[in-house]
């Protein structure tokens, strides 16, 4: 089995998953693309989003494709920089979507840790990439671990918001009840599709009036 460090409310949910033939080769490959190259995110981010979003204080899902693959941006949470790094387009037009939805000003830092602090898992469906090489890992296991992850949220909870993005994303939160959870869909928000309806789609202000209707505290985005 694996030895995979990750935070342990979400190690004792995902055990199963851990001891399974696929995630071996899944970390055998991993760590041979780190021993020959530059992989993104640094090793220690890889499982950040969980380390960030107790499972007890999941409120909300947010689902990528792939950490980005430029030098020192991925950070291990979806769509987040690490402080001090240019934002990506993605991210500018979330922010911007914030921003006109909600009414706050577009912040400083993309570093999303402090949605995933309040309870905003950012889960990417690869957790790793080589440098300059998009979708490098994919097919390589990480996808049959995250879906095991949206699983489990499934299984395990309700009153979570999913934010899903893309029709990627709503493939993969396809699992999630719409009785007893909050489904939001749009288009994602890059650049080639963002003015097709992910501004406008205003599930930041949806997602509060969600939580809050449930007696949960929202998400100061």
């Amino acid at each position: 089995m694996a030895d995979v460090r990750i935070a342990e409310d979400w190690k004792a949910i995902l055990n199963d998953e851990f001891s399974k033939p696929y995630f071996d080769n899944l970390v055998a490959f991993v760590k041979q693309e780190y021993a020959s190259g530059v992989v993104y995110p640094a090793g220690g981010n890889i499982f950040r989003a969980f380390d960030k979003c107790r499972f007890d204080d999941l409120k909300v899902v947010i689902i990528g494709q792939d950490p980005y693959h430029g030098p020192g941006q991925a950070n291990g949470l979806c769509f987040s920089v690490n402080d001090g790094v240019p934002y990506p387009p993605s991210l500018q037009n979330i922010f911007k979507e914030v921003a006109t939805d909600i009414g706050t000003p577009i912040p400083t830092s993309g570093n999303l840790d402090r949605w995933a602090e309040q309870g905003v898992l950012l889960l990417n469906a690869v957790l790793t990439v080589r440098a300059h090489n998009a979708a490098s890992h994919a097919g390589h296991g990480w996808e049959q671990f995250t879906d095991a992850v949206v699983r489990a949220i499934a299984e395990r909870k309700q009153g979570v918001v999913y934010m899903l993005w893309g029709s990627y994303a709503q493939k993969k939160g396809a699992i999630a009840n719409p009785n007893n959870n909050l489904i939001l869909k749009a288009v994602h928000p890059s650049p080639l599709s963002a003015y097709r309806g992910f501004f406008g789609c205003k599930h930041f202000s949806a997602a509060n009036a969600y939580l809050r209707s449930i007696g949960k505290q929202e998400i100061e985005w």
